[in-house]
């Protein structure tokens, strides 16, 4: 089981409120958002959701968890576009080699 994946399927599942809109938000199907949420409580050994039929709601356990999941979630994103940051911007020494007449003429005013 990808962990930090069953943690975003899972949050998913809480903001949108309910699992057939987090797997259309999430594009895949329902099935897949039910595993993934089985697997995720099976892992932590807490039932994060209380479901019906009609509706589910969260624990309390699962209230906590969904807080923390938000959070190291918001870390990744944060982590991930500070690195895209510095990928954006070209750095270092830039190097050109030219013959010396078209250095001269053409590189060396720039």
């Amino acid at each position: 089981m990808d962990k930090l994946r069953a943690m975003q399927v899972f949050v998913r599942i809480v903001e949108s409120g309910s699992l057939t809109a987090a797997a259309d938000a999430l594009h895949v199907s329902v099935p897949s958002v039910v595993r993934s949420l089985a697997a995720l409580e099976q892992a932590v050994g807490v039932r994060l959701l209380n479901r019906t039929t009609r509706r589910s709601s969260l624990s309390d356990e699962g209230r906590e968890y969904y807080e923390r999941c938000r959070q190291v979630l918001s870390q990744v994103e944060a982590a991930d576009a500070a690195l895209s940051a510095r990928r954006a911007q070209p750095r270092g020494r830039l190097r050109l080699t030219a013959p010396g007449m078209y250095g001269r003429m053409h590189v060396a005013p720039v």
